[in-house]
């Protein structure tokens, strides 16, 4: 298959991703905002008056990087799960399957529309942070690689997810059961110079801790880990995890019975 024909491919499922999540916009991006305006409120206004400055800054202006990223993780996941999920149970992938169109082109179809929510409801949640708190950058281009990388990791984990799922209940165990409980210890909410010495070093091992301070450090310039490490384990995970979904869709597990 030409590359040209390869790019019409890419692009076919790409818009028919963001299609999907854009035909239903008022339950895939009014929600997260709705849900992190919650946050802002509860936790930034009302508890965070009380906590006061956390790694020298206000508590609301701490927490807003990691419930941006928070957001994105869970929508870039469960955009490409259901959708994927969906073309199995309808058999219908089973014609994408048959085309002679590549493996790795149908993996960045489906990831890229899970991209394309996930970036679209970081802006959206970013807007709505403005009307809590003074947003401030310091340095664009970190802000806009851990994104991408993020959205990237947790859309092609959606994936795999998909790829395995046998019934639509098995779409939700990965979030409820893996993606919350990380997401919370992640630092989303407190620095981990709060916790003992131990409980950091433990920390560390969870992969959220490096995007959402990654994320925080381009907004703020702080962060619990060391920037340089961080963006070249996202990379490596994003390296690691297409393989993984690459050679499950090639070998058809999951899907070829």
């Amino acid at each position: 298959m030409s590359a040209g024909n390869n790019w019409i491919a890419l692009t076919t499922i790409w818009i028919k991703e963001c299609t999907r999540f854009l035909r239903i916009w008022i339950q895939t991006l009014v929600p997260p905002a709705i849900t992190m305006s919650l946050y802002f409120i509860i936790f930034g206004n009302l508890i965070g008056e009380r906590i006061g400055q956390m790694g020298g800054f206000s508590y609301m202006e701490f927490i807003v990087p990691g419930l941006i990223m928070m957001s994105v993780i869970t929508n870039a996941y469960s955009n490409v799960a259901s959708s994927f999920f969906s073309a199995k149970f309808q058999r219908n992938l089973e014609e994408m399957l048959v085309a002679p169109v590549p493996t790795s082109v149908i993996i960045l179809g489906y990831v890229g529309g899970g991209v394309a929510r996930a970036m679209l409801i970081g802006c959206i949640v970013t807007v709505v942070s403005m009307f809590f708190v003074d947003v401030q950058i310091h340095n664009f281009f970190v802000i806009v690689l851990t994104l991408l990388l993020t959205a990237t990791l947790f859309a092609t984990a959606g994936l795999v997810n998909g790829i395995f799922a046998k019934t639509f209940d098995d779409i939700s165990l990965i979030p409820t059961f893996v993606l919350t409980p990380l997401t919370y210890l992640g630092g989303v909410f407190y620095s981990l110079t709060l916790l003992p010495d131990f409980w950091q070093v433990v920390s560390k091992a969870n992969p959220i801790v490096y995007m959402v301070n990654g994320f925080r450090y381009g907004f703020l310039g702080v962060s619990d880990v060391d920037i340089t490490a961080a963006m070249s384990l996202l990379v490596l995970f994003n390296v690691a995890l297409f393989l993984v979904a690459y050679t499950l869709l090639k070998r058809g597990i999951g899907i070829r019975t």
